[in-house]
């Protein structure tokens, strides 16, 4: 197994470091391991990669939060891993190169096609709705492919034209000190077409924003602060690039009986003084209904009792946590006067029995004396 270098070791950074000392940093980095600046040298290479895919996430605000919460195995579960070669760097990257160095790549024309947004949805649901599971339709509101053009931006009946500047190419041809390159092409911006005929009803955009239902399947367990990826229900791409992802963020409300603790659940009864001295037998709240407990004699407050398999289910294996359960003995309050009477002539006995248990110590300890 390969383990990542932390990315602000990569660029060399600390981990509060500004948006401008992230750039000024990665061009640094990048001028010095260019590949047209070392042919063949395969650790430039790599160095040059590894750069590139820190600064992918540390310039992302929200690429970087989920890194520096989870680190890399947190941007693995948010669909982001790393660059496959040259090419994906110098197409995310080609406008902030010709910012750094005056220029383009030099590797061609590359496609304008981007992936849509990706887009945060905050969902509250019940505490039973999160330990049992549910599904749930929200409505959001994102960019999708115009209906009436498909998301080509050209009005029906018509197509782009090739740019006459650039041939077509989406670069021109420039020479820079030890770089033969391509700046992106003033008149089409880099696509190498031209639309003649834009679409009227998204204005030669291609998108519109519009308004959709998802459904969103909640498994049980889920915690205040999980969050689902829902993919391909992001904003749709433009000119013809892939939808980004849906990502719902999870808050439970609180609820009046009981407490989450993990997998566990946890919960407080109330036994009166003589439930308490005398036991009893009692229904108690759970999550799938009510469920005997049997308080013993003498039960003291803040007693724990435990139902097992009653609590929420693991996200990751399924297992029900227990229900713990706490006693809290209520003081009787607002005697009449026979009550007050029979608890006095309760704690006459109490009181002789202590006496009598004193007498009898005090006793045996006389006749181990003598003896």
């Amino acid at each position: 197994m390969i383990t990542k270098r932390d990315y602000y070791e990569i660029l060399g950074i600390n981990r509060d470091a500004t948006a401008d000392e992230l750039k000024a940093r990665y061009r640094k980095l990048a001028l010095k391991y260019h590949p047209d600046r070392n042919p063949n040298n395969k650790e430039a290479e790599e160095k040059f990669k590894e750069a590139a895919e820190a600064y992918e996430v540390l310039h992302d605000p929200n690429k970087r939060q989920i890194y520096d919460q989870y680190g890399h195995q947190g941007l693995e579960g948010s669909g982001f891993s790393g660059f496959g070669g040259f090419e994906d760097i110098f197409s995310s990257f080609g406008d902030i190169f010709e910012d750094f160095f005056g220029f383009g790549t030099g590797r061609g024309s590359r496609s304008k096609a981007k992936r849509g947004a990706d887009l945060r949805y905050n969902l509250t649901l019940s505490f039973m709705e999160a330990a049992f599971g549910t599904e749930k339709n929200i409505n959001i509101e994102k960019m999708e492919s115009c209906p009436i053009c498909n998301g080509s931006a050209c009005e029906p009946g018509t197509h782009m034209e090739n740019c006459s500047y650039c041939q077509g190419t989406g670069q021109v041809s420039r020479s820079q000190g030890f770089f033969t390159v391509r700046t992106t092409c003033p008149q089409c911006h880099g696509r190498g077409q031209a639309i003649t005929h834009p679409c009227l009803h998204c204005s030669g955009t291609g998108r519109i924003k519009d308004k959709k239902k998802v459904s969103v399947k909640i498994p049980g367990g889920v915690d205040s602060g999980s969050r689902l990826r829902l993919t391909g229900e992001g904003e749709a791409g433009i000119y013809g690039g892939p939808h980004g992802d849906l990502y719902v963020f999870i808050t439970i409300q609180p609820h009046k009986f009981f407490q989450r603790d993990n997998t566990d659940i946890i919960c407080q009864i109330e036994l009166s003084f003589v439930q308490a001295a005398l036991g009893d037998k009692i229904m108690v709240h759970t999550l799938n209904g009510k469920k005997k407990l049997e308080i013993p004699k003498g039960t003291q407050s803040g007693k724990l009792f435990r139902f097992q398999d009653e609590g929420i289910p693991s996200l990751r294996t399924g297992k029900r946590g227990d229900q713990i359960i706490q006693a809290i003995i209520k003081t009787p309050t607002n005697l009449n006067k026979k009550q007050e009477q029979l608890l006095m002539e309760f704690e006459k006995l109490e009181s002789g029995k202590v006496t009598t248990k004193l007498k009898n110590l005090l006793k045996g300890s006389s006749a181990k004396a003598a003896g």
